[in-house]
């Protein structure tokens, strides 16, 4: 083993004449001391060549505002399904609750983690799946994770659930819920290790989780009214709805007929394979399911359903070389690198292998350009950060952000090869808890 150098004083002596003599170093050192990096570092001219316009261009409603909290996953659902209601209402803008679906993702999640913790009673502390359950739940989530809780929940409209102050802000009180979650996993192992009643133990906890969640968010509405004017003014009202009942009627999406799509070119994942991930859920009846396919796979299927009218849920890196204000997406519209002479170029499979990158975010693709060859160059994407942000709460990305930067998409299976479905309904490879295809939108 190499003996560890340090930093000596004649380097140290050699860095600074070498920056001394640098005139551009010290140009770019007046640039960035005075306005945020982000913005300095930004090329509008290479931005601009990313036009608002596309061969492709879905309507969408209203941008909506997810606001300090980790939902985008929620919202960008609910992006897609509101414009099942609004098309069979007739109604310019709609909106669903993502307030109602995270309480009851929030429970389902507590309910998956204390079932995790009995499941692992026999391992001992610091173990690396241990601490991995440890570190509680929070806000974000999977599609397959929505599928769960949609399919058992149903859905409301955002009036009957809206969001208030503590679901639109989150994290002081999902810190103190994760703290009394690690007690609570705590005493369950203990209590499976003694031969104790470990289910009866878990329900009472739940009751006190399920009266804390309608302290901070309000109890959801078992029962509700759907009232709205259409287009034209005409009122109409529909009562006593479920909101399950709610969802079949005017929402009626056969969310098991969608596919999640992956892009992971890393060795330990075969493309035309399908994935799990253990301890990766909210309800513990559901299960999370992926198929790994080369990129130009995913932007074939992908082009193929917006062709046909229909929105992409997706997930990606969005703090890769990209900024909340300005909504552009593109490696050669940030000059970062360049400036500060640190090339951070990676393949994308060593991004993935070495934690430099992993999907934080998921949104909606409503549109793609593609040139005089058929072949995208440009995607017009939904986000949840409000309309004032981006280009009125649209974003632009590059082809070459969204072949480096997309990780997942979530496809009709309408639109998949016979052999492709094969290959999804194949007993899944299971991933470690704390794989890269693991992390949540």
């Amino acid at each position: 083993m190499n003996k560890a150098r340090p930093i000596t004083q004649d380097m140290i002596s050699g860095f600074r004449r070498a920056y001394d003599a640098d005139e551009t170093a010290k140009v770019f050192e007046a640039a960035v001391s005075s306005k945020p990096f982000e913005d300095v570092t930004f090329s509008l001219s290479n931005a601009s060549k990313l036009q608002n316009h596309f061969s492709i261009d879905l309507h969408a409603s209203k941008v909506m505002n997810q606001k300090r909290s980790g939902r985008c996953w929620l919202f960008a659902s609910m992006n897609i399904m509101r414009e099942e209601v609004a098309k069979k209402c007739n109604i310019k803008n709609f909106e669903l609750s993502p307030a109602y679906v995270s309480f009851w993702d929030k429970l389902e999640k507590i309910n998956f983690t204390l079932e995790a913790g009995i499941d692992s009673a026999d391992l001992p502390a610091h173990d690396r799946t241990l601490d991995f359950l440890m570190e509680g739940i929070g806000d974000g989530g999977q599609w397959d994770m929505m599928v769960s809780i949609v399919n058992k929940y149903g859905v409301v409209p955002y009036e009957v659930m809206p969001d208030n102050a503590q679901m639109t802000n989150t994290r002081k009180h999902m810190s103190l819920i994760n703290s009394r979650l690690r007690k609570d996993i705590v005493e369950l192992r203990r209590l499976a290790a003694a031969g104790g009643d470990t289910a009866a133990r878990k329900d009472e906890m739940l009751a006190g989780y399920y009266r804390a969640l309608c302290i901070l968010y309000g109890q959801p509405p078992a029962s509700f009214d759907f009232t709205y004017e259409d287009k034209d003014d005409a009122f109409h009202v529909d009562r006593g709805l479920t909101p399950l009942e709610f969802y079949d009627k005017y929402v009626g999406i056969r969310l098991g007929d969608f596919v999640s799509l992956i892009n992971s070119p890393t060795d330990d994942k075969p493309f035309n394979r399908s994935f799990t991930v253990k301890y990766l859920g909210s309800a513990v009846e559901g299960e999370v399911r992926y198929l790994n396919l080369p990129m130009e796979e995913i932007e074939r299927l992908t082009i193929e359903q917006l062709k046909a009218g229909e929105f992409v849920w997706f997930g990606s890196d969005a703090g890769k070389y990209g900024n909340g204000d300005t909504g552009y997406w593109d490696p050669d519209s940030y000059t970062a690198e360049a400036m500060l002479g640190l090339d951070a170029t990676m393949t994308k499979a060593d991004r993935l292998d070495y934690s430099d990158s992993r999907m934080n975010h998921a949104m909606v693709i409503t549109g793609v350009n593609l040139d005089e060859n058929g072949k995208p160059d440009r995607w017009k994407i939904e986000n949840s950060w409000g309309k004032d942000r981006g280009i009125k709460g649209y974003f632009i990305c590059s082809e070459k952000w969204f072949r480096e930067f997309v990780y997942q998409v979530v496809i009709n299976r309408k639109y998949l090869t016979e052999e492709q479905i094969a290959q999804y309904e194949a007993e899944p490879v299971v991933l470690d808890p704390w794989d890269p295809m693991g992390s949540l939108a």
